[in-house]
């Protein structure tokens, strides 16, 4: 932390100009803050990293306010960083270079459900759960679920996913077009609802995981799907993590359609059930959930459940009443708040790889064998079905001795995943923690990405300092920055 707040103070960010000041005003009048307040919620996320406040918050309601606001940071060079939920952890929405944070929840608005075509129109403030009921007269749902009730625009602009990738898909399967502000304030839409395209760039797929950096999305256009008729659950646990683990490879290799396959190592499993007061056996577990017809479900999770016998799991625990899916998930659900438990007043770290399937249980039993000797508690959670996994880092951030232990134990498990085929990052995104390692992970194709940067935002006023991990593409010129550490 204290590097971040060692970088933030060699920036030269000097005031905002005064003739940007009274544009923004005379646009938003009190949509335009600069109350220290509402700086400093707009200065911090989830992450590690310590809170670095913007210059001014500014609160658009259409798309026409923020080509406004996009438009005025243009003329006077003045960074611009989308803000929606505030759940991310990789520090995306911190202003590192100064300037304004767009805040995006005003524009709150489903413009369109559509049944029939199996799609939904909104505005990028729109949240997970607001979606989820205004979905749910219709017995439709969208089947990204990242945990926290971000937004639909976040979502989108990390390339969320989360625990039924395995079956649905991340973001990027479930977008069909958006429609964005580029940094030269123009408006455009990146496609059509027509499920299939072979017309023209895939701008839809280079604007999801862009962070904010290509240009702001407002309003999102997404598959949706309908409530399956038959839902069942069970909780297993193995004797060790490798057993675990090579149940949850083995079911998705062979081919048994599981809507969600989740990892709790032991140290995670005692931890919620102190927390939430669960019996759950102290052991490595696997939650499975399956979707379909009652009799399909039925049979895969049959299928499934004879993989985990032949590895030495224990008898399945079902369930397919709602309130009993919910009990057995619900050590699943907590798992954030259970970590926090162990230590008040700690703060949770957390690390996001993503393997081949193949090389799953090898990756996970040598970062197991890793973390075993941290001088702090390490909980170890995953999307195990389709290779992604987590640390859940228990740092006290009083002492900087941990953060350091953290982040080596961080670089430990990148190098690793990289080494085996695989990437930085699952679902977090990069950010500023996860810059370091794009040039190793991308080879040549970086210098791509930052032709894509300079074509597209030549100013360097898009939330700038993220992804690419070298100074942008000229940054704005009220503030000398660098990249942060």
């Amino acid at each position: 932390m204290r590097g971040m707040r060692e970088m933030r103070e060699t920036l030269e960010i000097g005031p905002l100009p005064e003739g940007f000041v009274g544009e923004l005003t005379d646009l938003l009048g009190e949509r335009f803050s600069q109350s220290s307040s509402v700086l400093e919620i707009h200065g911090r996320d989830e992450s590690y990293f310590e809170m670095m406040p913007p210059q001014a918050v500014v609160f658009p309601q259409s798309t026409k306010e923020v080509q406004g606001i996009v438009r005025a940071c243009a003329r006077f060079v003045v960074p611009l960083v989308p803000f929606g939920a505030g759940s991310s952890l990789e520090g995306h929405v911190l202003p590192i270079h100064g300037g304004i944070s767009l805040d995006l929840t005003g524009m709150n608005k489903i413009l369109a459900v559509r049944p029939e075509d199996l799609d939904v129109t909104l505005q990028a403030g729109v949240t997970r759960l607001q979606l989820e009921k205004a979905l749910a007269e219709h017995g439709l749902f969208f089947p990204v679920d990242p945990g926290a009730d971000a937004t639909l625009g976040g979502m989108v602009a990390t390339g969320a996913s989360g625990t039924t990738t395995v079956r649905y898909g991340t973001m990027r399967e479930n977008v069909l077009c958006l429609e964005v502000v580029l940094a030269n304030g123009e408006v455009i839409r990146t496609g059509s609802r027509a499920k299939k395209s072979s017309s023209g760039y895939d701008l839809t797929r280079l604007m999801i995981g862009s962070e904010g950096t290509l240009a702001v999305i407002t309003e999102v256009t997404l598959r949706l799907r309908g409530i399956p008729e038959g839902i069942s659950a069970a909780v297993c646990a193995f004797p060790d993590l490798k057993s675990a683990v090579r149940t949850a490879v083995e079911v998705i290799q062979w081919g048994i359609p599981v809507a969600r396959v989740e990892l709790l190592d032991e140290v995670q499993i005692d931890a919620v059930n102190r927390h939430s007061n669960l019996s759950h056996t102290v052991l490595p577990t696997l939650f499975f959930e399956f979707h379909g017809s009652p009799r399909g479900v039925e049979e895969h999770a049959r299928s499934a459940a004879e993989i985990a016998d032949g590895n030495g799991g224990q008898e399945f625990r079902w369930a397919t009443e709602a309130g009993e899916r919910h009990t057995l998930w619900q050590a699943r659900h907590e798992v954030y708040f259970a970590d926090l438990a162990l230590r008040p007043g700690a703060r949770v770290m957390s690390t996001d790889v993503c393997v081949p399937i193949s090389r799953l249980t090898e990756c996970i039993t040598e970062t197991k064998a890793e973390v075993s000797r941290a001088s702090f508690p390490i909980p170890l959670v995953g999307h195990v079905g389709d290779g992604n996994f987590h640390l859940l880092m228990v740092i006290d951030p009083e002492f900087p001795e941990e953060l350091e232990e953290a982040k080596a134990l961080n670089r430990s498990l990148v190098a690793r995943a990289l080494r085996m085929g695989g990437t930085c990052s699952g679902e977090h995104g990069i950010g500023i923690g996860k810059k370091r390692w794009m040039a190793q992970e991308h080879g040549g194709a970086l210098e791509t990405m930052r032709a894509i940067k300079k074509a597209l935002d030549p100013q360097g006023i898009l939330n700038p300092g993220k992804v690419l991990p070298r100074e942008g593409m000229g940054q704005a010129s009220h503030s000398q920055g660098r990249d942060a550490p």
